[in-house]
């Protein structure tokens, strides 16, 4: 068998080659998520769905991961599961498998559930991987981790645009080939993950955990506070995820194809703001990093309604780049609130993440069938402006240093 051999180092610096692996696990899990968001027009038309029906698609998946992703991080907490990852992945593909052959709106729903189940599992331990391997460097890790899956994101819709949207909807199938090369990956992430538990195990009585000393009260207020930010972000990026190519379309006349690219534009614009947000955050401070990214997008989200589909290109890049840099910000802060809980924190995040932008894109698709999808992204436009309360956030970086 093989095995892969740690040293006592391996606690104490970054240890990049495995960052860059779980990063690339993260790009291979949200680039086969991001997969069925994008052909919402092709099931649109295939199976004569309202947009209340694509809304509850995605509440659907998003919201089977909300619910699982804290309980999967409170058991991990406690019983790590190196080989867990594996099983996510296997989710994520049959669910994918069972998306191209459905036959009808309630099998896409049981479908897209088991790609819910899929994300429920692997966001929670491999954000832990990300903070085992970060060597004290945790926005930085974060944002690498991020960086994967935002990246993913970006691919999955233009490979859809050009794989499944010209061939139908049995051409989905071809992504569980990517999903194998992802079992792979988190193969080689377990073997480390093993090693390094044993060696962490072998030094717990050198091996110390960060506090600061807010009370319960105030830790539990500052953590009410980041998830009302995550409600803003993720309310405003379900508008993005799942009507964008819609509201391209209905607006501009453009075709399915084209709307996909600027999707994909946008979507790189969020990898890129991933990866810059959580080292800014370790310079200078993750309560100014989450002040900028929620508050400082306002301007831009409440532009794009209406302006030419040049501008709306480049507007989306720009909020893209703001917004995103948010969450490994927030993410980290939340770790630092609640030290020695990684897995409940991811879980609890990631969750409300997945849950806020399943929600948001049901209520949304109500709206834009009452009204228009134009409208929708009129409204979501003022979203941002919750980024106000961040200066109700304690400054952890001070409270450290005394």
């Amino acid at each position: 068998m093989e095995t892969v051999k740690a040293h006592p180092e391996i606690i104490k610096k970054t240890t990049y080659s495995i960052l860059f692996i779980i990063s690339f696990s993260h790009l291979i899990n949200d680039l086969l998520q991001a997969v069925v968001p994008s052909i919402y027009p092709l099931l649109k038309q295939t199976f004569s769905l309202s947009f209340s029906q694509i809304g509850i698609i995605t509440f659907t998946y998003q919201i089977v991961a909300s619910i699982l992703q804290p309980f999967v991080g409170m058991y991990t907490d406690k019983n790590s599961r190196p080989y867990s990852l594996i099983i996510g992945m296997c989710f994520t593909m049959i669910g994918l498998f069972f998306v191209s052959i459905a036959s009808s709106f309630e099998y896409l729903l049981l479908s897209v559930s088991l790609i819910g189940i899929g994300s429920s599992i692997f966001h929670p331990e491999s954000s832990r991987v990300a903070h085992l391997a970060s060597g004290g460097k945790k926005g930085l890790a974060q944002s690498i981790f991020q960086l994967g899956g935002n990246a993913g994101s970006a691919i999955g819709p233009l490979l859809a645009a050009f794989i499944v949207i010209p061939n139908g909807q049995s051409y989905i199938a071809c992504f569980c080939f990517i999903a194998l090369i992802g079992i792979l990956a988190l193969y080689k992430i377990g073997l480390w993950y093993t090693a390094h538990l044993s060696l962490r195990n072998a030094n717990k009585a050198t091996h110390q955990i960060e506090t600061h000393h807010l009370s319960k009260k105030r830790v539990n207020f500052s953590l009410a506070i980041l998830l009302v930010l995550i409600f803003s972000k993720y309310f405003y990026m379900a508008s993005i995820t799942s009507y964008y190519t819609f509201f391209l379309i209905d607006k501009f006349h453009i075709s399915i194809q084209q709307s996909q690219v600027y999707l994909f534009l946008f979507s790189g614009a969020v990898a890129a703001g991933t990866l810059i947000g959580g080292p800014i955050g370790d310079r200078v401070g993750r309560k100014y990093v989450i002040w900028v990214s929620i508050l400082g997008v306002a301007p831009f989200t409440m532009l794009l309604p209406y302006v030419p589909l040049f501008w709306v290109g480049i507007l989306s890049v720009i909020i893209g780049l703001i917004l995103s840099s948010a969450f490994s910000a927030i993410l980290v802060y939340a770790t630092e609130l609640m030290p020695g809980k990684v897995g409940l924190v991811a879980g609890l995040f990631f969750g409300f993440a997945f849950g806020m932008g399943g929600l948001g894109s049901a209520i949304l698709g109500k709206i834009a069938d009452a009204t228009s999808i134009e409208y929708v992204f009129k409204i979501c436009a003022f979203l941002p402006l919750i980024g106000i309360i961040t200066t109700f956030l304690p400054n952890l970086e001070k409270k450290k240093a005394i």
